[in-house]
């Protein structure tokens, strides 16, 4: 893993722009950018600590649990973040979920992990199964699935079905991670040509 920091961030800034018409978003007091056609289930349980985005099609179920999603971090379209379980005296029993700071879930993948770390990178079409355990700086390529109550340790790649070590991340992994992150929310901007408004109404300036 030869890519530093310093090369992500000359690559993503030479990136162009990434463009959404302001009515298809909620943007709260915090920076979170919120599709209006994501599904935010038992919303009053589920917390975004900050510039954080969620695209169309995802679903977070705060009906089931709590559900706590770090800063600057980005769910891609159709992702379905649900909180773990397990059966108990006959009976489901579900747990908070944890998502940290600098997270990206990617498109069509289904989390129903007991906790992701800071600095994840999770692919496309992945899943992450009940019970699993991700560190901080860790990353599931796509179309892996983990099994249930795999834990992946910090600076590790799990690939693959079901999903095992395959390699060590570099040591500037977070910071790599951090600068991903932050460059795609900087060229995340609403239309200049949009006319439409959008209102958002938080609860608080770290709720939706």
């Amino acid at each position: 893993f030869g890519i530093t920091a310093h090369t992500v961030l000359q690559y993503n800034m030479q990136d162009p722009p990434i463009f959404y018409d302001k009515a298809d978003y909620i943007e709260t007091l915090s920076g979170n950018k919120v599709s209006r056609k994501s599904v935010l289930c038992g919303s009053a349980n589920i917390r975004l600590h900050g510039k954080t985005i969620i695209k169309p099609g995802a679903m977070l179920r705060g009906d089931l649990g709590n559900v706590s999603v770090g800063r600057m971090s980005l769910i891609e379209d159709n992702a379905v973040i649900r909180p773990s379980y397990k059966r108990f005296r006959g009976a489901l029993a579900f747990f908070p979920l944890s998502i940290g700071d600098h997270v990206i879930i990617g498109e069509g993948s289904i989390i129903c992990a007991a906790s992701i770390g800071s600095y994840v990178n999770i692919g496309k079409n992945c899943i992450i199964s009940k019970r699993c355990i991700l560190k901080d700086c860790c990353s599931i390529p796509d179309n892996s699935i983990l099994a249930p109550d795999t834990v992946v340790p910090p600076f590790t790649e799990f690939a693959g079905t079901p999903g095992v070590f395959t390699r060590e991340l570099h040591e500037s992994w977070m910071e790599v991670q951090r600068e991903r992150t932050t460059a795609y929310y900087e060229r995340f901007q609403a239309n200049a040509a949009t006319t439409a408004t959008a209102t958002a109404t938080p609860a608080s300036s770290s709720a939706i």
